[in-house]
């Protein structure tokens, strides 16, 4: 099976969210805090423990439980989705009540940032499911899945941990989005291995590849660019009941329209005799 090891590799993304939140979410759960922040955390992880849960059983020659758990990602998927919409949700209803200097600089980024993350997840469990019969481009395209995660926990790590990692040294809060394209390169450097490693099967590692490079670009330009405040504050008048099902119905079409696409397709009727 391809890239047997994988599992690894998710454990410690997983590993790295504990420690780049652990300050701000883990060690301050018993308080109140939003809602947004436990789903977000509780659907980001579990995605993660069934990626490895998964790569594990079909290591084993599990295949009717890997399938099982495949089906179960449809009902994830939308609940990942969902709380990445809610974070949207709470960083635009700060931005535009203007709670403090650093919301009103980096809200916009935060807002861009996780809209193209959640772009990124459509597009790879759309193709994961489009390419399930191909073992090697469904396991690549799950897998990417991680690294679209990996920039958030680490850049705190980094922050708060390997300050002097950042080697690109903005003044002020645009340091955070240093720490963010750093992230991101990282993934990128490890992305662009692997498809250098199987070129021909190497399409889910570029697209995680596009993503994050503009994720990263958009994130540390935004706050020059005052039309993305404009956007963020319109978008927080948009009544969150309307976000929240459209990023539900976003994750259930692309479960849907990436099973469908990877049905085998119709035989053919016989000749008539």
């Amino acid at each position: 099976m391809p890239y047997r090891h994988a599992h690894y590799f998710v454990g410690v993304v997983l590993l790295v969210i504990v420690g780049g939140f652990w300050a701000s979410y883990f060690s301050q759960v018993g308080g109140a805090m939003p809602l947004a922040f436990h789903v977000h955390a509780i659907s980001s992880m579990t995605w993660l423990a069934l990626l490895i849960a998964q790569h594990v059983t079909i290591q084993r020659r599990g295949n009717a439980l890997h399938k099982q758990m495949g089906k179960a990602s449809f009902v994830l998927f939308p609940f990942l989705i969902l709380g990445f919409v809610m974070i949207i949700n709470v960083s635009a209803a700060r931005f535009a009540a203007q709670e403090s200097p650093f919301i009103v600089y980096a809200g916009p980024s935060f807002g861009i940032g996780m809209t193209i993350a959640i772009a990124a997840y459509l597009t790879l469990f759309y193709q994961a499911l489009k390419h399930r019969r191909n073992v090697k481009l469904h396991a690549g395209y799950m897998l990417a899945t991680p690294m679209i995660l990996f920039e958030s926990p680490f850049s705190r790590m980094m922050e708060q941990m390997f300050p002097w990692m950042n080697v690109i040294g903005s003044e002020g809060p645009q340091a955070v989005f240093d720490t963010i394209a750093i992230s991101n390169a990282l993934m990128i450097g490890l992305a662009l291995a692997l498809y250098l490693r199987d070129r021909k099967h190497g399409a889910p590692w570029l697209t995680a590849i596009f993503f994050m490079a503009l994720q990263s670009v958009m994130m540390w330009f935004a706050p020059s660019m005052p039309v993305f405040g404009t956007l963020f504050t319109a978008y927080a008048t948009i009544p969150e009941a309307l976000t929240l099902a459209t990023g539900i119905a976003l994750g259930v079409a692309a479960a849907w329209f990436g099973w469908e696409a990877g049905k085998a397709p119709a035989k053919a009727p016989p000749a008539p005799a």
